[in-house]
């Protein structure tokens, strides 16, 4: 209670998956479908906002490189200002809240605040983007190590990916579209092959998906030149040729 009247609201972090609203958790769809209050992400699909109450109040928070519709912590003011009026708030967030999703972030102020926090996983982009474009990130015979590294962050040049990709590993970089010719750069005056297969999920599970392949020392001319825009990720390792390979040894043994 508040002052002991106002009872105080819960705020569930909710991961709303890659996109498409079948992948969403049972739970999941029952908080937004029961929900009196969404604040949710740009990346969020309208497909599932569409699945929410008519008269259900809804707050877009949403994120783009360089510009922000509400700063992180007024955001976060935000969630435990509704939840201390008595609102019951589901937080809706792409993917997965605690993978690159700042959840973590938010969870703590709801709790500095006196407020109860249920987190609803969802399934990661990486794991939803890789198993539409039926890449295996692992794999027994390519890839027994999986990394996820966020592309868009400051320092990005002075972080250590030192063995994070390369033989028997798969690099996942979420939120890369922008700064793809440092990624590649990087990699390449860390050891990685020029040759090492990449491959962009642009839109993952949803109607306009695409999956563009090519070589790690291509991937900016492949991003410029296909327009990529986010929700995009990038698959780097040889998994990411999988599929290709695969066809390609298929056609050769019907030809043989």
């Amino acid at each position: 209670m508040l002052n002991g009247q106002t009872p105080i609201g819960r705020v569930f972090l909710v991961g709303a998956g890659p996109g498409d609203p079948d992948l969403l958790t049972l739970r999941a769809a029952r908080l937004v479908m029961n929900a009196g209050l969404i604040v949710h992400d740009g990346l969020v699909d309208p497909e599932i906002l569409a699945m929410a109450k008519p008269d259900a109040r809804m707050i877009c928070v949403a994120k783009r490189r360089s510009r922000h519709t509400m700063p992180q912590e007024d955001i976060n003011a935000l969630l435990v200002h509704e939840a201390l009026a008595g609102n019951d708030v589901v937080r809706l967030k792409g993917g997965d809240p605690f993978i690159f999703g700042r959840g973590g972030e938010e969870a703590e102020a709801c709790r500095a605040a006196g407020v109860q926090v249920d987190v609803v996983p969802g399934i990661t982009s990486a794991l939803g983007a890789a198993a539409a474009a039926q890449i295996p990130l692992t794999h027994r015979s390519s890839a027994s190590i999986v990394s996820f590294v966020a592309g868009q962050c400051k320092g990005l040049t002075d972080q250590n990916w030192a063995g994070l990709a390369g033989k028997g590993r798969t690099l996942v970089v979420f939120m890369g579209v922008a700064t793809a010719p440092a990624i590649a750069e990087k990699l390449i005056a860390d050891g990685l092959a020029p040759d090492v297969p990449v491959a962009v999920i642009e839109n993952a599970t949803r109607a306009a998906m695409r999956v563009l392949r090519g070589p790690l020392a291509q991937l900016p001319d492949l991003v410029v030149r296909e327009r990529v825009k986010s929700p995009a990720l990038i698959v780097i390792g040889d998994v990411a040729a999988r599929p290709e390979q695969e066809l390609r040894a298929l056609a050769l043994e019907v030809t043989e």
